[in-house]
């Protein structure tokens, strides 16, 4: 078996284990929890996918990451696919909120699913002890397509760049090549494509890097050279960084490719 399906069989695995053996259960009244890993869990709204888990460095950080899982909006997969990624990033020094939001199967889709990921963005502005000056964003797959679609449009806070791993950029031309098995139109139903499209808000005005395997037969690098390709001749700030391997090296903090997209983000700390 070849380390894509290795890697597909880990992921099913643990979506199969579902959100209740993943900790996330609690009361709604309590908005903030402590977790047996130091981690805190913060609840934006009252369905058990309206929470992020806060995991904060040793000393000062260096900056707050919103990290949001993949998995094509779909609820097979959840946000334990983030959790490597976010302690990782703490021990490089970065505060790491590890996103959860309602995808299809369990009462997402548009605009349900954009409305939580810009409201749980928002609520880090009530956490008590963060600094929100270097605010980014960090997802893989259809998360590195939600990371890049929710900048400029937070009400409480501001986003200062994004950086996209592997991430579906390009809608259109994704519905049209049926990425994912028809994933976008599942996530769309009948809604039109263009409001959803990252694509259609070029040019942003904070710097997006795109981060992707050059062996990604499941997001196609096209995708992320699409989108930079626009937005540079837009004249906005748009990176695109090719590394080694398949669609999930980015999201296994032991290869290159999760060393590039930690010196992608050193490069964004203010």
């Amino acid at each position: 078996m070849d380390r894509r399906r290795l890697l597909l069989g880990s992921l099913a695995t643990a979506a199969a284990a579902g959100l209740a053996s993943c900790g996330l259960g609690g009361s709604d009244d309590a908005p903030r929890t402590k977790g047996g890993r130091g981690v805190e869990t913060i609840r934006y709204g009252k369905d058990e996918s309206q929470l992020l888990e806060l995991t904060r460095p040793e000393g000062r950080s260096r900056g707050v990451v919103v990290v949001i899982h993949g998995g094509f909006w779909s609820s097979q997969y959840d946000l334990s696919l983030g959790r490597p990624l976010a302690a990782s990033l703490a021990k490089e020094g970065w505060t790491a909120a590890n996103l959860e939001y309602r995808r299809v199967g369990n009462g997402g889709g548009w605009p349900t699913t954009f409305d939580d990921v810009r409201n749980g963005i928002d609520a880090l502005a009530d956490v008590e002890g963060l600094d929100l000056s270097t605010l980014i964003t960090l997802g893989h797959s259809a998360g590195g397509h939600l990371g890049v679609w929710v900048v400029g449009k937070t009400k409480k806070v501001k986003i200062t760049a994004a950086v996209s791993q592997a991430g579906v950029l390009d809608l259109q031309t994704a519905a049209q090549d049926a990425l994912g098995g028809g994933a976008v139109l599942s996530l769309l139903g009948d809604a039109p494509i263009k409001p959803a499209d990252p694509m259609t808000f070029v040019p942003l005005d904070v710097p997006v890097h795109c981060v992707h395997g050059t062996d990604d037969q499941v997001v196609p690098l096209a995708q992320s050279t699409a989108y930079v390709d626009k937005a540079t001749s837009a004249g906005a700030t748009a990176v695109l960084h090719e590394v080694p391997g398949d669609h999930f090296v980015l999201i296994d903090p032991s290869t290159p490719a999760w060393s590039e997209t930690l010196k992608v983000l050193d490069g964004l700390e203010r």
